[in-house]
């Protein structure tokens, strides 16, 4: 521990603790905009500048620690003159069109403008021209409003390990660029959004396709059915004052059918059906040596996309089962449709996702299209189904609560814990176990897997039979998995597991690219909280045990892995090594 003096107040903290955090303890704030919890400082913008009685420098507090004896002055008139220079020499360099940003109601930039009271342009306008990158059809990187803060590049290279973003050029032409200075779409980007996730401004967003759902709801030759994923729930609600982690299934589905949709789903039940494919798949491969061990989970299109470019050699290991949104996608044009008298056609299926990842999903093999039509025709983000909601006139927070459509929208909580990371690895070891056993486990928790560890390996035990498992969640965590089994594979060892899940957003999909600004590891938390406390209160915890989908495989799939199931649920992957490492 060191002690010092800030403003005047005595402190103690740890040693090596940043001036920033050390001030946050005794209620001061600097302001800042590079540092994220999230992230490493970088010290990029220059805005937490203090002064340290003794020493004629200016530090800045994000990542300067504090020393013992440090008394430290973080506001007088002098620092807060440079401050406010600071943010005037970033306005010179960034365009005046707040009114039409996709951060407009929500920007730190914008924000700390106002918190100095910025209500002129003191310097000439530097504003660059440079052209928008929507070639991902998923990210949207407009450069102008890019502020150097780094936090997307830290976020791309250092928590994702993908490389897609840097900085190009030097000085006030300094500017955000995929590396290389080539299109996104031919970056090694993997479309995960947390790039967008972190980003202070508008230079990073998601593509809005909430016109494209207005349109179809419109549409009176369009039977318009929709799903929301299992992080939704939890997350949707911070945009209307709610507490993170408060479950507002219910309410969505309200809203969900006061905009018009004809049928309300739950992307649940798709994970209920993906473990039941995805379970199959690990017993086959563990019980009958079928296919090579081990089996890695793909329910993350990201993950799918990091791993074609970077490790296709890995291909032999993946689970060909699709994701339950596309699962629930196909269904609905099938399943649903027949039963209803409609043709494919004449259903438009909209996911809203935690994901932006899940936009290009849609399309990225021809098995997407398994119902002779694309089977989910649009993606929206929490976000963006946040601002349909507004522009429906809903008020959100005094909605009665309303049921889902049954048919494909009843789950057990194996399908709610699916947003979490380490909640595929927990449901399908639940259902595994019960194929294995024909019997449920007399506890069906997995604590090991659960939590925000970055890799997490453990062993459990299901018929007297050892299962050595890994989850991994962010993508450069994904590293240390892979390189151990490609490892044992080489010298001919023993696999150091048998079942792995990846995750490529930190925390999983709570913490996906299209959810609310502004996550934390603390808000991951509650927001995964709020997930477990849904599956234990439900009367069915194991996706085996839903009717809907006992009565599905019954009278439409056969059984899981069946000719038609693999037909309609499952996918293949291609190698694209042009980015492998």
């Amino acid at each position: 521990m060191v002690k010092a003096i800030i403003n005047s107040i005595p402190v103690e903290v740890a040693e090596n603790t940043t001036i920033l955090d050390a001030a946050s303890t005794v209620g001061v704030k600097i302001p800042n905009l590079c540092k994220h919890p999230d992230l490493r400082a970088s010290a990029a913008c220059g805005l937490c500048v203090v002064k340290v009685k003794g020493s004629p420098k200016m530090p800045r507090a994000c990542c300067t620690p504090v020393q013992e004896g440090m008394d430290i002055i973080t506001h007088d008139a002098e620092i807060v003159s440079v401050r406010k220079t600071v943010v005037e020499l970033m306005l010179s360099a960034h365009p005046n069109e707040c009114t039409v940003c996709g951060r407009n109601a929500n920007c730190e930039f914008r924000r700390t403008l106002s918190d100095f009271g910025i209500r002129e342009e003191i310097f000439d306008k530097i504003s660059p021209q440079l052209p928008i990158d929507a070639t991902t059809g998923v990210i949207v990187l407009d450069p102008s409003k890019c502020i150097k803060c780094g936090r997307c590049v830290v976020v791309c290279q250092e928590v994702q390990n993908v490389w897609a973003l840097s900085f190009l050029e030097r000085g006030i032409k300094t500017r955000i660029s995929p590396a290389g200075d080539i299109n996104l779409a031919d970056s090694p980007c993997v479309r995960c959004g947390q790039c967008s996730a972190h980003c202070p401004t508008g230079a990073i967003i998601e593509k809005d396709d909430t016109d494209k759902v207005w349109a179809a709801l419109q549409n009176p030759k369009k039977h318009c059915v929709v799903q929301i994923a299992p992080a939704v729930r939890v997350t949707l609600g911070e945009h209307f004052g709610f507490e993170p982690g408060t479950n507002l299934s219910k309410k969505i589905y309200t809203a969900l059918r006061r905009m018009g949709f004809k049928a309300v789903f739950d992307t649940n039940f798709g994970a209920d059906l993906t473990i039941m494919e995805e379970a199959s798949e690990f017993v086959e491969r563990f019980v009958h040596g079928k296919s090579a061990l081990p089996l890695i989970t793909t329910c993350c299109p990201s993950w799918v996309d990091f791993m074609e470019k970077f490790h296709p050699d890995m291909i032999e290991h993946f689970s060909s089962a699709k994701s339950p949104h596309e699962m629930l996608g196909v269904m609905a044009k099938t399943y649903y449709a027949g039963k209803k008298g409609f043709s494919a056609s004449d259903v438009e299926v909209v996911s809203i996702m935690p994901c932006t990842a899940k936009k290009y999903e849609t399309h990225r093999s021809k098995e997407m299209n398994a119902s002779g039509y694309q089977d989910v025709d649009t993606v929206l983000t929490t976000r963006e189904l946040s601002r349909m909601i507004r522009q429906a006139g809903i008020d959100f927070a005094n909605l009665p609560d309303e049921e889902c459509d049954h048919i494909l929208g009843e789950y057990t909580g194996a399908g709610t814990i699916f947003g979490a990371t380490g909640g595929v690895m927990e449901a399908a070891l639940r259902t595994a176990a019960y194929f294995v056993t024909k019997e449920n486990l007399p506890k069906v928790d997995f604590e090991n897997v659960r939590g925000l560890k970055g890799v997490k390996e453990t062993t459990v035990t299901i018929a007297g039979k050892e299962i050595r498992i890994a989850v991994a969640h962010g993508l450069a965590n994904v590293e240390y998995v892979i390189n151990k089994i490609r490892e044992a594979k080489k010298a001919g060892a023993p696999l150091p597991y048998h079942f792995v899940e990846v995750m490529a957003c930190p925390g999983g999909c709570i913490a996906g690219g299209g959810q609310p600004y502004g996550v934390t590891d603390e808000l991951r938390a509650k927001r995964a909280k709020g997930l477990y406390a849904e599956d234990q209160g439900l009367p069915r915890r194991c996706s085996h045990d839903n009717p809907y989908i006992q009565q599905l495989y019954k009278e439409f799939l056969d059984k899981p892995l069946s000719d038609k199931s693999h037909h309609l649920l499952h996918t293949t992957y291609t190698a694209r090594p042009l980015y492998q490492r």
